[in-house]
């Protein structure tokens, strides 16, 4: 973890990497601009004109900010929910929102919805699976991490076969390729209206979970130190898992299903800022914007076809995740 001095410089040096980041993303592609041309184009954007800008503005520039905003709120979520169910192996698809999301878009790409139906039908089951995720734990009596979790585990794997039944429905010719390629994640068919979709839910959940995060210090701790201290623990667990919920439904409505960001990205934040809230969760959102424009770079120009998302989060995750398990075991021995 960083000093306390060097702390205070790590926030505003995390939105300055993505800054540089996002600029130089504009500048790759099968099309590649030169730096001074895509600042020419950002700094004369009320006069549009050529191909160049609109490359920068109608292409790259959406594509770049949905990359930010989705990866800031899967990293965001993956912190959170990790410190609410005081386990550093949960991620954002552990409420069960990312399966029943997938099943939504899935579902509508099955029934030749317009893109702006399909963004409703996966946010609205990306909602419902986590009102399901409180009846079960309604019909259990109780209301704590542990019932919380496994009821996440349960709708994720119902709403999988969910999926899978739609898959094996599909016409193969046109429809399945459709439904895979999605469920795999791509910014490919990004544009501002998408942009806006994921901007308005992503801001109003960060902004509520940054006025929580000192809050989310105190769900860390068992539910009855917490109550000990003076906290509703149910309403506020609610409220962050709404916010969570939220944050996800919206990115999967956006871009698909995109694993491994939520897991990594916050074990990556503790490094650097420890284990507060106050200082992990906006860590984590710039670390995993920053992380999804990376992978964004990767996924467009490693190859002349795109490569979904899914495949580079997964074959960077893995790995990274892998030292970072092999470098906590290592200084819990010493």
């Amino acid at each position: 973890m960083l000093s306390s001095k060097s702390d205070l410089f790590l926030q505003p040096a995390l939105i300055v990497s993505a800054l540089v980041l996002g600029i130089g993303s504009l500048c790759l592609g099968q099309y590649p601009l030169a730096l001074s041309d895509v600042f020419h184009q950002l700094i004369h954007f009320s006069h549009p004109e050529g191909m160049a800008s609109q490359i920068v503005w109608s292409v790259r520039l959406p594509r770049v900010l949905i990359a930010l905003l989705a990866g800031g709120a899967l990293g965001l979520c993956g912190a959170t929910l990790q410190g609410v169910f005081h386990n550093p192996l949960v991620d954002p698809h552990i409420i069960g929102v990312t399966s029943g999301s997938a099943f939504g878009g899935a579902l509508a790409i099955l029934l030749g919805l317009t893109p702006v139906m399909m963004m409703g039908s996966t946010f609205a089951f990306g909602l419902t699976a986590l009102v399901l995720v409180y009846a079960i734990a309604a019909l259990q009596g109780r209301e704590n991490a542990l019932i919380l979790i496994l009821s996440g585990i349960i709708l994720s794997g119902f709403f999988a076969a969910l999926v899978s039944l739609i898959q094996y429905q599909a016409d193969t010719e046109e429809t399945l390729p459709n439904i895979v390629f999605w469920l795999l994640g791509s910014f490919a068919t990004a544009n501002w209206h998408k942009v806006a979709m994921l901007a308005v839910p992503v801001t109003l959940a960060t902004a509520l979970l940054f006025q929580l995060r000192w809050r989310i210090n105190l769900l860390s701790l068992n539910d009855k130190d917490a109550r000990a201290l003076g906290v509703r623990v149910v309403p506020l667990r609610r409220t962050v898992l709404v916010c969570c919920a939220i944050l996800v439904a919206a990115q999967v409505a956006v871009s698909g299903s995109i694993a491994w960001v939520g897991l990594v990205i916050p074990h990556l934040a503790r490094l650097l800022v420890g284990v507060d809230h106050r200082r992990l969760l906006p860590a984590s959102f710039w670390l995993g914007g920053c992380f999804m424009i990376v992978v964004d770079d990767l996924a467009r120009t490693l190859t002349q076809a795109e490569i979904p998302l899914g495949i580079i989060t997964a074959l960077l995750g893995a790995p990274l995740f892998t030292f970072l398990l092999i470098r906590s075991s290592r200084k819990a021995r010493q």
